[in-house]
């Protein structure tokens, strides 16, 4: 007999909204505004390092690592924009191009829908303007 797996998730949805509601009412629909800012962006030494060929000397690099990672929340859709934020913004430092970055999240549009794919290339592209900008302001 194979587990009915959707009751489940249902079931630990139902639980963590009712222990939400329990430890504070305002926690139920509480959502955390610019997350994204909240996290630094990594030095490309350390994302090489956590994420990157260390553990793994043949493996993948983290540069790649994190365009699967953007690939992946492409797909999730609007739920993950400020993880997108955070994921391009690594991406970025670890030496990933802006047009990786678009090709990697536009590659997406037959996984995830189009809608999920345009919400991803909005947070990219304000995202590359910062670190462009941020790049433009280093060198000069």
């Amino acid at each position: 007999m194979v587990p009915d797996y959707s009751k489940v998730l249902q079931h630990w949805m139902e639980t963590g909204a009712q222990m939400a509601r329990a430890a504070n009412p305002a926690m139920e629909t509480f959502t955390m505004p610019a997350l994204d800012e909240w996290f630094p962006t990594m030095p490309r030494d350390a994302l090489e390092m956590t994420m990157g060929k260390t553990f793994n000397p043949e493996g993948l690099d983290a540069r790649t690592r994190l365009l699967v990672t953007l690939a992946a929340l492409t797909v999730i859709g609007g739920h993950a924009e400020d993880q997108i934020r955070i994921t391009v913004r690594h991406a970025l430092e670890a030496g990933a191009t802006p047009q990786e970055v678009a090709e990697t999240i536009g590659q997406m549009a037959m996984f995830g829908g189009v809608p999920a794919m345009h919400k991803a290339m909005e947070a990219a592209r304000s995202v590359i303007a910062e670190h462009a900008a941020k790049e433009a302001g280093d060198d000069g």
